[in-house]
Formats: structure tokens, C-alpha cells, sequence
């Protein structure tokens, strides 16, 4: 018998929308029952693109949330909205898929952490890099202890697109919509990424700035101020004792989507990149040089499918939760708060309890 498709709402149809829509239609488990965006126009485009009837076309996220035949919802908004639009899916219950970061301050990530653990509910955070195989087979082989004890990681997540002046002030340029700049949009997953392979981090030092530092308004005439980081570096400890840095820039010239975590122990070494696709290279004990590693096909996952998957019992138990997101938040908050001060912050371990 032909499984019942999952019947999704998408919250928000800006760019991270495709890649939510293009998970579902490539999903035997699912279907886009309705769509949601404040902007009329984008919303007509794509409710015909899609063949989403115009009576499960919304402007307001709550008049599709009462929709009694809808399964659970992907919420791609600015991060602005991320907090109201989540709490309201809890108090809906209705299950949701989240982007980061999960709020624009530790405090409200808080709130919907309480919220979930008073009325447990199938939710997911898109940290979409941990469904890289490169990232899972990595995982695997540090929780085996191949590697030995990790003395070092050393990351970096770059982007070139800051460096075009023409872009307008766009809201994640504005920090009462997004909360911070690069830090949140690249160094939420790289944060994710470090404590998914390593583990919690304790303390940090950050030095961060903002190299161009005003853009055109939106919609109107003159020039408004970018209150945002377009980069930052990062320094941290590990609960283990490691050490860590962490760069990243929305400026380095020439480069589109680079990821790459270089992980150092005392039996062998590993190197994460992402670039045109994730790659993982090896060196154990007495081996000359770094290999290349073939990662086993079990290894691939896709960040829609888990979820569809998370909703009828299956999951793997390896996506990112609310709790997750809010540790990811309590670490941002730290990061902002030491390069504002100039000094080491260390991570309130309540933020973990």
C-alpha cells in the first residue's frame, strides 16, 4: 500500500525556500500543500509555479497554521521572524523544520526550549551540514577514537558575495533582523559542525568588523548603515581541552560556498572541505601523506528526507534539535559579547542543562 505524502506548509519563500521546496518534491514521503510569504507578489508567482490552489496561499503564518489537514510546516523567514513563527508552530502543534539561527538572542532560544520541553514536539534546526556524508563518516571514525586524543581544530567558512558594494541593505545587513552578520549566517554552522564532531565548547575570544559600512536603502533613496560583522575570527576551548579557531568572512575574494574543518590528535589528523562537493582527507599514524577517503554510499543523507523521515519514526537520531539551536545561540551571544568587550567570554554551561 502506497504511503499517505506528508502534507507541508512553507513558511517564508525567499532563497532558502527553494532548496526547502526542492527537498519535498524530490520526496516520495511529501507533498507542498501551502505556502506562505508577506510578499503578495512572490506569493502569486509561486503558488502558480507550484499548483498550490489560492486558498492555501497565505500572507500570515498563523492562518496557515490553523489548516487542520497540514502535517507540519519549514519555516525559511529572515531571522527576525524565526522565535514568533516557531513558538506559534509549538502552539499549534505542528511539527516544524527550522532555519538558524534559531532566534536573534539566547533569550528567546530559551523560551522555545522551555516551550518544546513542556510540550514535546517532532521539530528539526537546518543545520544542513551535518547531512554531509564527508561530515557523517568523519563523526564516525572521532567517536571511534581513531584520531586519538584532538589537541586542535582549526576551521574556516568563506564567502565573497559582501564584496559587491551594489547589494542593497538586505536584512541580513541589519542586525534588528538578523541578529548578527557573517557570525550568524556562516559561523552558526561551523559553530554546529565543531560541537557535532567534538564537542561543547567553554570560552571564546573574537575580534570581528564590518568592512563596508554603508549600502542604498531598500525601496527608497540614500543610505543606510550596516550594523552587521562581514567577518570574524574566532578563538575557543574545547570541554576536552582542545583548542580552536574558527575563520570566516562574507569578503574572501573568490570564493563561493568554501567550508573546510581540519581536526589534529595524537594517532592521525582528518580534513573536512566543502567547496563544489564535501571531500574527506586522512592521515593515520605512520602514513607519508594525507588520502583521500571513500565514503560508503550509507553514509549519504538529505536534510528534507530526515525530516519527512523524523515525522513518521524514522529518524537517525543525528538532526539538530531546539536544544541544539540553543546552545548554538548561547555560543553566538558569547562571540558578540567578547569582540564588543575585547576579552575571553566563557559559555554559561546552563545553556547545556
Amino acid at each position: 500500500m502506497r504511503m499517505k505524502k506528508l502534507k507541508i506548509g512553507v513558511i517564508g519563500l525567499g532563497g532558502i525556500a527553494n532548496f526547502h521546496i526542492e527537498g519535498i518534491l524530490a520526496s516520495e514521503s511529501a507533498e507542498v500543500w501551502s505556502i506562505c510569504d508577506c510578499n503578495e507578489e512572490a506569493l502569486l508567482a509561486k503558488g502558480e509555479e507550484l499548483g498550490v490552489p489560492p486558498e492555501r496561499r497565505y500572507v500570515n503564518h498563523l492562518d496557515l497554521l490553523k489548516d487542520s489537514e497540514l502535517d507540519a510546516v519549514t519555516i525559511g523567514t529572515p531571522n527576525s521572524n524565526h522565535f514568533t513563527i516557531a513558538y506559534d508552530a509549538i502552539k499549534h502543534r505542528k511539527p516544524f523544520a527550522l532555519e538558524k539561527p534559531i532566534a536573534l538572542d539566547a533569550k528567546e532560544a530559551i523560551i522555545l526550549r522551555q516551550a518544546l520541553a513542556d510540550d514535546p514536539l517532532p521539530h528539526m534546526v537546518c543545520f544542513t551540514y551535518r547531512y554531509k556524508s564527508a561530515v557523517r563518516y568523519a563523526k564516525q571514525l572521532l567517536e571511534q577514537g581513531t584520531l586519538g586524543k584532538i589537541n586542535h581544530v582549526y576551521s574556516q567558512y568563506l564567502q565573497s558575495w559582501g564584496i559587491n558594494e551594489d547589494i542593497p541593505l538586505v536584512w541580513r545587513f541589519r542586525k534588528e533582523l538578523s541578529g548578527s552578520g557573517a557570525l550568524g549566517d556562516l559561523g552558526s554552522h561551523i559553530l554546529d559542525l565543531k560541537r557535532f564532531l567534538i564537542g561543547e565548547t567553554v570560552k571564546v575570544i573574537a575580534d570581528a568588523g564590518t568592512i563596508v559600512k554603508e549600502r542604498a536603502l531598500l525601496g527608497s533613496e540614500g543610505r543606510g548603515d550596516v550594523d552587521v560583522d562581514d567577518f570574524c575570527h574566532v578563538l575557543a576551548r574545547f570541554a576536552s581541552g582542545a583548542s580552536s579557531s574558527m575563520s570566516i568572512s562574507r569578503f574572501a575574494f573568490g570564493r563561493g560556498n568554501y567550508q573546510q574543518i581540519e581536526i589534529y590528535g595524537t594517532q592521525g589528523a582528518l580534513v573536512y572541505n566543502l567547496e563544489e562537493e564535501d571531500s574527506l582527507h586522512i592521515k593515520l599514524g605512520e602514513e607519508q601523506q594525507f588520502r583521500k577517503v571513500d565514503i560508503p554510499d550509507s553514509y549519504k543523507a538529505n536534510q528534507m528526507q530526515s525530516f519527512f523521515d523524523l515525522l513518521i519514526g524514522k529518524g537517525d537520531g543525528m538532526d539538530a534539535t531546539i536544544e541544539d539551536g540553543c546552545i548554538n545561540q548561547w555560543t553566538l551571544d558569547a562571540i558578540v559579547q567578547s569582540f564588543t568587550e575585547e576579552k575571553w567570554i566563557a559559555i554559561e554551561q546552563e545553556a547545556a542543562n
